[in-house]
């Protein structure tokens, strides 16, 4: 699963959308220097971040602060929500009904039995997409916001070693697709063909612990 993940405002390169303008970049740069030193963690009872998240209004990408997890009745759900797997959307494409992109440049898991964490990317200085099913819910405080879960996938065989799955990563030339696509088993399955072609560039390295290390995430 992935439960932290980084978003550093010093990247460089953007594997997000084809055509991410300045101002979304922007946008995600200024969160970012915000949030410098934090992960990014999934939101619940007690830790009330909103993370930036891209979505399509009227077939257009736009930015906006979600909650990480579900929340069903005004509170966080019981069950896991902070990921979903690929396999049970593959079997139930109604959860692909509304969908983002999660803008990271790593995510975070630990090795086991080492309890070594290891962070993931697609080199130093990239902003990639990680594909998220989303839906709406009503925070304790009364209002509504979008929540978000993280698809996730089988690791390729360089990968599994240290963790059995990963996020599914979304190049540019699938984004629009993934964000504005018909909700069918078809669409979950370009994405996971899509994310194949990405599969050579992530990259593993060991680190201390998941909460930054001192750099700017």
């Amino acid at each position: 699963m992935c439960a932290s993940y980084g978003l550093d405002p010093r990247f460089t390169d953007a594997e997000l959308l084809a055509e991410a303008d300045e101002a979304m970049l922007e946008g995600l740069r200024s969160w970012a220097q915000q949030n410098a030193g934090e992960t990014l963690r999934p939101t619940g009872k007690n830790l009330r971040n909103l993370n930036p998240l891209v979505t399509a209004v009227d077939g257009a990408a736009q930015l906006e602060p979600a909650w990480w997890g579900y929340l069903v009745d005004g509170q966080p759900a019981k069950f896991p929500s902070i990921n979903t797997r690929s396999e049970r959307l593959q079997n139930r494409p109604g959860g692909l009904r509304t969908r983002a992109l999660v803008p990271s440049t790593g995510w975070f898991e630990m090795q086991k039995p080492s309890r070594v964490w290891h962070e993931f990317g697609l080199g130093a200085g990239v902003l990639f997409g990680m594909a998220a099913v989303t839906q709406r819910g009503r925070t304790p405080d009364g209002e509504w916001t979008t929540c978000y879960s993280i698809v996730m996938r089988p690791a390729p065989a360089h990968l599994a070693g240290i963790h059995d799955r990963m996020p599914v990563l979304i190049p540019t030339a699938f984004a629009a697709d993934w964000l504005t696509g018909d909700p069918n088993r078809e669409l979950i399955d370009e994405a996971l063909l899509a994310a194949e072609s990405l599969d050579e560039r992530v990259t593993a390295a060991s680190r201390a612990d998941d909460k930054g290390d001192g750099m700017l995430f």
